[in-house]
């Protein structure tokens, strides 16, 4: 998310590690790093290049603005131990184009102004594993990418056929993402794409086309996520889309299987995965535990569901004496509802005393076609606990708050939520022991 911050603050220093280099050396907060090798540091990517060897010599201007060099020994890829303000040290690149299934453009009017800047930044997709389209970039950009070897990178891909791709992105620089792909593959940057899949764009035989045209390019481009398209009901003036439906979403998933299968085959990797949401959708089982190869692409939802049931699984092999357990209202999307109750019922199974009652929360905030709980908001929730009769704590994902941030998507914060609930409620990350732990009373810690 972007932030305004201005040039005197460029590089300040916001955290100070314990132990750490920086702390030896007498750094402190409010400080800047300025220079390390003589070379001045633009952003994050010339300060991890610049500090990558034994000896260097760091110049950082004190907050009274007497200015240190600094000369330091230590590992070739150690670092200062500090965070700064800014996390890439300058401004985040904006995204050029206007994708026709773009989320930012279907939010409604008055949330906070970050949630509406659209990044297309190189260093966020290798420091934070943002999706970029690539589109953004230059040659010289690209020979950057190589030189200080950002990798792995993380590139939204959609469509390899490029008139697909310029209609969907529209954008007419946006063709060529073939060629640049494979110059950064040449060069050893290891790349995982994704393709947000948008019925009558880039589904069916353009979806063939684009994972072909990717796999043989898989020496480097290691895996492909492939997610449905989400539209809320903000959509006026805005190109038509339609979302999946069970019909549609099971041919994806056969036309995918079987070009999973013959990858295998030749590659020993499936190379191409569906997000889970293809799977609720069309209400078939998720792939088997050992189908995605070590989820490589969780952030896109891939295989979330079957690597938490196989950590529940493995948790509940545990022998554990529990008198007491506390009963609980778990909240949670309209896509994993069932499964939510499926995971309850592992538990109760071994534990009868449970008293668990799992919630489905409509999205009305976004509109109905908005099924992930990750995208539901605290309105939303509170307004649904007025039909129910909540247990003694309220149990929520930690996917329903900002990122590192006790806050929903409508602003409202964690203690705010918990005052409106009447209940203590508790976050639990989406891990089967964690969630083991938080039902079992086990791991109950107050969000304050």
């Amino acid at each position: 998310m972007e932030k305004n911050y201005a040039a005197k603050d460029k590089n300040k220093i916001i955290i100070i590690e314990k132990d750490s280099i920086a702390e030896e050396l007498g750094l402190e907060v409010g400080d800047r790093l300025t220079k390390i090798n003589g070379k001045p540091i633009n952003d994050i990517i010339d300060y991890f290049y610049q500090l990558a060897d034994e000896y260097v010599e760091v110049e950082v201007e004190k907050k009274d603005g007497e200015v240190w060099l600094l000369e330091i020994d230590k590992e070739y890829y150690e670092e200062l131990g500090v965070e700064f303000e800014n996390p890439i040290m300058d401004k985040a690149n904006s995204c050029s184009n206007n994708c026709v299934f773009c989320f930012i453009d279907q939010m409604p009017k008055g949330m906070r102004e970050t949630l509406y800047f659209k990044d297309d930044d190189s260093r966020l997709s290798f420091l934070q594993g943002n999706f970029v389209t690539l589109t953004n970039l230059k040659q010289q950009d690209l020979e950057r990418i190589v030189e200080y070897r950002i990798s792995p990178l993380n590139v939204s891909i959609h469509a390899t056929d490029p008139d697909v791709r310029r209609l969907m992105l529209n954008n007419k620089f946006a063709g060529d993402v073939l060629d640049r792909l494979s110059y950064l593959i040449e060069n050893d940057i290891e790349v995982n794409g994704q393709i947000v899949l948008c019925p009558g764009y880039n589904d069916k035989d353009v979806l063939e086309k684009t994972l072909r045209d990717l796999y043989a390019l898989s020496s480097n481009l290691k895996s492909v996520a492939i997610v449905p398209v989400g539209i809320t009901k903000y959509r006026e003036g805005l190109k038509p889309l339609t979302v999946f439906d069970q019909a549609s979403a099971k041919k994806t998933i056969d036309q995918v299987y079987v070009l999973q299968n013959e990858f295998l085959k030749e590659s020993g990797s499936r190379f191409a995965f569906l997000s889970d949401e293809f799977y609720m959708i069309a209400d078939t089982p998720l792939p088997e535990y050992d189908d995605y190869e070590g989820f490589i692409q969780l952030e896109n939802g891939v295989g979330l569901m079957r690597k938490f049931e196989f950590e529940l699984d493995q948790a509940l092999k545990q022998e554990l004496s529990l008198p007491n357990i506390p009963s609980t209202t778990i909240f949670t999307g309209t896509s994993a509802y069932e499964f939510m109750k499926e995971m309850v019922g592992k538990i109760n199974k071994k534990y009868p005393s449970l008293d668990v009652e799992v919630i489905k929360v409509m999205n009305d905030f976004f509109g109905h076609t908005i099924t992930v709980a990750g995208l539901l908001t605290a309105g939303d929730i509170i307004n649904k606990s007025k039909d129910h009769v909540l247990k003694e704590h309220v149990l929520i994902p930690e996917v329903m708050l900002r990122t590192g941030e006790p806050v929903f998507l409508d602003d409202v914060t964690l203690t705010e939520f918990e005052k409106r609930m009447g209940k203590p409620v508790y976050v639990t990350k989406v891990e089967g022991q964690d969630f083991l732990d938080q039902i079992l009373g086990r791991k109950l810690c107050q969000n304050q």
